[in-house]
């Protein structure tokens, strides 16, 4: 599977205009589909150790997973559906990064109780399977509509849901920063994971809470519409925007752009490729 030319990928991350260090990381690999965000939360230096942890273990095992196995294959094992090849190998191998954060966390005292939000996408076959844990967002531009894809595991979102404050009010809340789930904090965590169909010409955005936090989501929707063919610039921008209005908090963006469609080979066809590429 190569779709470096089928889909772009541009990441930028910054410290923001509080805080002295960068507790966010990112990893993209266009080759494969990838793109990968957590911000991490910890004393000290134990959130960044923690979101640098998920990046490299996930973007390392799944480019070793990737290698033996097309995530369109048929799941052979349950008989489900072509796509859940996908979904079945982001939930293993963000068990091992959890895991590796957990153990971590455990055998060193400086790393006591760090772990990290997840976001994160694989690009296939005209789809995208997300997997996301916290309060780290993905949206997507498509044409003049912008939309946020995922929802976030937090104390604010639960009373938006139950119905205790509006969607306006949690704008002005002191809440914000209460993730219900994290990546690390327990010996096991429930990813979210969901197939989605893409287009040639949508914009896909991970974030951290830097950016959601500080800018509207009108804005941010605005600015991928009028920057979105230039990728580089638009993150650039989100992030700007993020530290004019404030930057309480580290920002860090990924923008995917799908180019083209890119359906899979299949069949003996499909095999040959494979081997030949």
């Amino acid at each position: 599977m190569n779709l470096s030319d089928a889909i772009e990928i541009v990441g930028h991350s910054d410290p923001g205009m509080v805080r002295s260090h960068n507790e966010d990381s990112i990893a993209n690999d266009p080759r494969n589909g990838l793109a990968i965000l957590a911000d991490g939360m910890g004393g000290y230096n134990a959130g960044e150790v923690a979101s640098g942890m998920a990046t490299t273990v996930l973007m390392t095992e799944l480019q070793s997973s990737l290698a033996q196995r097309a995530p369109f294959e048929h799941d052979a094992e349950s008989g489900a559906e072509l796509r859940t090849a996908a979904a079945r190998m982001l939930r293993e191998q963000i068990a091992k990064a959890n895991q590796s954060i957990y153990a971590a966390s455990q055998s060193q005292p400086q790393y006591s109780g760090m772990g990290t939000t997840l976001v994160m996408a694989v690009f296939y076959d005209n789809k995208m399977t997300v997997a996301h844990i916290g309060d780290s967002r993905l949206y997507r531009q498509r044409g003049a509509e912008f939309i946020q894809v995922t929802r976030d595991h937090s104390l604010l979102q639960e009373q938006i849901d139950s119905g205790m404050i509006t969607a306006e009010e949690a704008k002005h809340s002191q809440n914000k920063n209460l993730v219900t789930r994290a990546l690390g904090i327990d010996p096991t965590v429930e990813p979210e994971i969901h197939d989605y169909e893409t287009r040639p010409g949508d914009i896909y955005l991970l974030c951290s809470d830097g950016l959601s936090d500080m800018v509207p989501d009108d804005e941010i929707g605005l600015t991928l519409e009028t920057l979105g063919g230039n990728l580089n610039l638009a993150a650039q921008q989100l992030v700007q925007m993020a530290n004019d209005n404030g930057g309480r908090d580290n920002v860090s963006v990924l923008l995917v752009k799908v180019l083209k469609e890119h359906p899979a080979a299949r069949g003996l066809f499909g095999r040959f490729l494979k081997w030949f590429k």
